[in-house]
């Protein structure tokens, strides 16, 4: 069984930061891809950044130069940094990660419950 917890999001003022981290943990062998998605109401989730294990990181078009992706290999753990928050990135964001647990010889996609971002203006 694995869970992936998100933490740090909150209601913030445009212009402003915040940090969102994801916890994963249970029986978790190997993380290949941990990333972050979010979803406003009536829209589709949508991909905000990810990270390999070995650090290459891709990101979309409206989280470029603002937003900072990072994990922490041995914690098992990843973190969306996002400066300069825009009244747009309203949504709840979710922590998505392609893992192996332990007994498997698969890796599988797994997802958090998500955490709601909301910017002010």
């Amino acid at each position: 069984q694995v869970q992936l917890v998100e933490s740090g999001g909150g209601s913030v003022q445009a212009g402003g930061p915040l940090r969102l981290s994801c916890a994963a943990s249970g029986s978790v062998f190997s993380i290949n891809v941990m990333g972050w998605y979010r979803q406003a109401p009536g829209n589709e989730r949508e991909l905000v950044a990810s990270i390999t294990r070995s650090g290459s990181t891709n990101y979309a078009d409206s989280a470029k130069g603002r937003f900072t992706i990072s994990r922490d290999n041995a914690k098992n753990m990843a973190y969306l940094q996002m400066n300069s928050l825009k009244p747009e990135d309203t949504a709840v964001y979710y922590c998505n990660s392609v893992l192996m647990t332990y007994g498997s010889t698969r890796y599988l996609n797994y997802w958090g419950q998500g955490t709601q971002v909301t910017v002010s203006s």
